[in-house]
């Protein structure tokens, strides 16, 4: 690769990475607070919860069809779409808050999860824009951009959650739609390389023939694995360290250094891959799963729910940074916008149903259940691990072309 094609290269992960910051940062802000504001507005209590869930819902239903639409207008325009849709979503929770409708709050959570669907690409087109040996790295870089979400979403939470005097909360969704147009902004920078027109015309094998590679196999089972694993205990644990007589500020603090240890870890992980191989660092990651699974089954102290977390953070992290790097290696050019959707597609309808059984688990059987239901997930796809070796890697796609010197800056758009 030429040095100008390096530096956009560097430059589109950059990006990438800084959109990641923003959408997390907004993402962490509606996970802190739409429950809360359910239930302010809900007359039926009993679906307080539901514009969190819609969420996730209209992120699965929203997974399919944002491939199709960047496969067709392009990755960058795609992703502006989804911006595009998170700033009006802002502008419709405000709006619901405003004039005290519930449903609207729920169709804005809707209507959140097509941005919610195109920020699941960031990663990948991360891995496009880079050459193969690099792109564990790049997209670990971009996964960093989520150590803003866990440090500045609960500080926005509490800073402006009532800026706007009589209205509560109002005021946090000014900022989602202000993180929105500022990611719109931040994404139209984007220069990435034109998906070649063969490839955006062909369909290439039928999508069950890839899915039943050995190696994507290991990539679904990891992917699926460490965040629904992830999704069990996290979401069940401020719940279960209240109920154990601890304080709702030890509870913030647990998840504060549990997302920390998600997204810290990312700065080095793509290394750790090209080191070790990325079966390697998979592993690595499945077995700190079933650690955080033993420690968090021995007691209830803080100390245990502390350490369990920051073992669950990083196990999430190599695991699922393992899981897309191994993903990319599945498919070819005409092959990836539909693997990289029912990837995310199968992927998060696991994590929105562990969502939801968090909660039944906590409750029918207590902290220990919750540990314990994560258990052999992380153990099923540690043993189908192997196939990882398995089968021949398919060429994703050609290194990014040397582009003209005009793109490190303004110029015309390349994107496919």
């Amino acid at each position: 690769m030429t040095d100008p094609a390096a530096r956009l290269a560097r430059r589109n992960v950059l990006l990438l990475a800084f959109g990641q910051a923003l959408y997390g940062t907004s993402t962490t802000i509606l996970l802190t607070l739409n429950g809360i504001v359910g239930a302010m507005l809900a007359s039926d209590k009993a679906l307080a919860t539901l514009p969190v869930t819609a969420i996730t819902v209209g992120a699965a239903l929203s997974t399919m069809p944002a491939a199709a639409v960047q496969k067709r207008i392009g990755r960058r325009n795609g992703f502006l779409l989804g911006a595009g849709a998170g700033t009006f979503a802002g502008i419709l929770y405000g709006l619901s808050i405003y004039y005290g409708s519930f449903w609207g709050f729920v169709a804005a959570s809707l209507m959140g999860g097509w941005y919610y669907a195109n920020a699941q690409f960031y990663r990948f087109a991360a891995a496009e824009a880079a050459l193969p040996a690099q792109r564990p790295r790049a997209i670990g870089f971009v996964m960093a951009g989520g150590i803003a979400a866990a440090l500045c979403g609960p500080e926005l939470v509490k800073y402006t959650r009532d800026m706007v005097l009589g209205l509560p909360f109002l005021g946090a969704y000014v900022v989602v739609v202000a993180l929105g147009v500022a990611s719109m902004g931040l994404l139209s920078r984007l220069r990435l390389a034109p998906l070649d027109p063969v490839a955006r015309h062909e369909s290439g094998r039928p999508l069950s023939e890839i899915l039943r590679q050995p190696r994507m196999i290991a990539a679904l089972a990891t992917g699926i694995a460490g965040y629904a694993s992830m999704s069990l205990v996290m979401t069940a644990t401020p719940l279960a360290m209240i109920a154990c007589s601890l304080t709702v500020e030890d509870a913030a603090f647990v998840i504060q250094w549990h997302s920390l240890a998600m997204f810290a870890p990312s700065f080095f992980t793509g290394r750790l891959i090209e080191k070790f191989g990325v079966t390697t660092v998979i592993g690595a990651g499945l077995l700190l799963i079933l650690a955080c699974t033993g420690i968090a089954m021995t007691g209830v102290s803080f100390e245990q729910f502390w350490i369990a977390l920051v073992l669950l953070g990083l196990g999430w992290n190599f695991a699922f940074v393992g899981a897309t790097s191994l993903v990319t290696t599945c498919y070819t050019p005409a092959e990836r916008s539909k693997t990289q959707a029912a990837n995310d597609f199968l992927v998060f309808g696991v994590v929105s149903a562990a969502s939801f059984l968090s909660g039944v688990v906590l409750d029918v059987f207590g902290w220990h259940g919750v540990p314990l239901t994560a258990l052999p997930l992380a153990a099923l796809a540690l043993l189908l691990l192997p196939l990882a070796r398995r089968g021949h890697a398919p060429q994703v796609q050609a290194p990014p072309p040397v582009l003209h010197a005009c793109c490190c800056g303004g110029g015309a758009d390349h994107d496919d």
